[in-house]
């Protein structure tokens, strides 16, 4: 298993803790897939905002096909969603 460096949320400061706050407000935890981010915040806010656009944006799928179609692509890849 890969392993990443990524900064605790008890560490975070700056944009960092911005980010970390606003994913908490979010989904309730800062989620590993935000976290391999960490050392590069401007990184995660990029990475955030796609996401965000990428889910909740305008698109002919709905919400849980989206969802479902990452899972799958993640499933396939061998990779924990």
């Amino acid at each position: 298993m890969a392993w990443i460096r990524t900064i605790p949320e008890d560490e975070a400061e700056g944009l960092l803790k911005r980010e970390y706050d606003a994913a908490i407000k979010r989904a309730g935890r800062v989620y590993n897939i935000v976290k391999i981010n960490s050392l590069k915040p401007q990184v995660m806010r990029t990475f955030m905002q796609l996401y965000l656009v990428l889910m909740y944006g305008p698109s002919g799928l709905t919400r849980a096909q989206r969802e479902m179609i990452a899972v799958v692509v993640s499933k396939l890849n061998q990779c924990h969603y």
